[in-house]
């Protein structure tokens, strides 16, 4: 299937899901106030995201004559894309992100830390990896989904409560729900929801590699950047909010056993294999 078309999909499920825990909690009302709710947050999101994670990390907006802007400027030619605005993160930890709405408001951000344990080559394959999620409008479709995600899981735990005093739906509902699928709904919404947001974030970043690859000219750089970035960060995390974990172009923090599992993240050795022609 097609990236774009699998993710139109998911978001398409992300937001049925909503619905449906809106139907839950408060039957067709419910329902209309969910479709409501997604509709605001998109919005949000759409705008407003780029400003709000650059804020929450402190980020501060560097010009000409700087290292990044350098390499951020030289590579966004190469990939015939407007240049972004470019932010350096005062933190040790090495990773970086890329935020806005479209590739005409872009913003391209990295650590202090990256900045330091990377050679140029290096930086630049973390740059491209980042114009390339530029290039495929994949920060919107990520905010989108997080938000959705979040609301979710939000919803679902509203409801958990409003089951437990007995303050969920209609009037209909309460004549005729059933309390099994109710509480089915409240477990297996949640679960449904972040597995969804996984599979689009999981997708995005093996594509962003392959076209950060092409924009860099080689995959080497990117390669061994993934390779230096993941050793480090398990050393020096970023203190990160899990809701922004999947902007970054590495998970700034660990994860072990089965959490590993729903990472938003694929693993980095498979990342490089994919990116060096081996067999994901």
């Amino acid at each position: 299937m097609p990236n774009g078309l699998k993710t139109a999909l998911l978001l398409g499920l992300l937001s049925g899901l909503l619905l449906a825990l809106g139907q839950a909690f408060g039957g067709t009302n419910g329902m209309l106030i969910g479709l409501i709710v997604a509709g605001v947050m998109n919005f949000v999101s759409y705008w407003f995201s780029d400003k709000l994670v650059l804020r929450m990390y402190r980020a501060q907006e560097v010009g000409p004559g700087h290292r990044l802007f350098g390499i951020v400027e030289r590579l966004s030619r190469q990939a015939m894309l407007p240049m972004p605005k470019v932010y350096v993160i005062p933190d040790p930890s090495p990773n970086a992100f890329a935020t806005g709405r479209n590739p005409e408001h872009a913003a391209v951000a990295a650590t202090d830390g990256i900045l330091q344990v990377l050679s140029d080559t290096e930086l630049e394959g973390v740059i491209a990896h980042e114009l390339a999620h530029v290039k495929h409008r994949d920060i919107l479709i990520s905010s989108v989904a997080a938000t959705l995600a979040a609301m979710i899981m939000y919803g679902a735990h509203s409801l958990r409560w409003a089951m437990i005093f007995g303050g969920y739906g209609g009037r209909d509902d309460r004549r005729g729900g059933n309390p099994f699928v109710l509480l089915a709904t409240i477990i297996l919404a949640p679960i449904a929801a972040m597995l969804i947001q996984l599979a689009i974030s999981r997708s995005r970043e093996y594509a962003a590699d392959a076209g950060g690859a092409q924009i860099a000219g080689n995959p080497y750089g990117l390669a061994d950047a993934l390779r230096k970035i993941d050793a480090i960060s398990k050393r020096v995390p970023l203190d990160a909010n899990p809701a922004t974990a999947h902007m970054f172009i590495v998970k700034p923090f660990t994860t072990a056993g089965i959490a590993s599992l729903f990472s938003s993240h694929p693993p980095t050795e498979d990342r490089i294999r994919a990116l060096l022609g081996g067999i994901r």
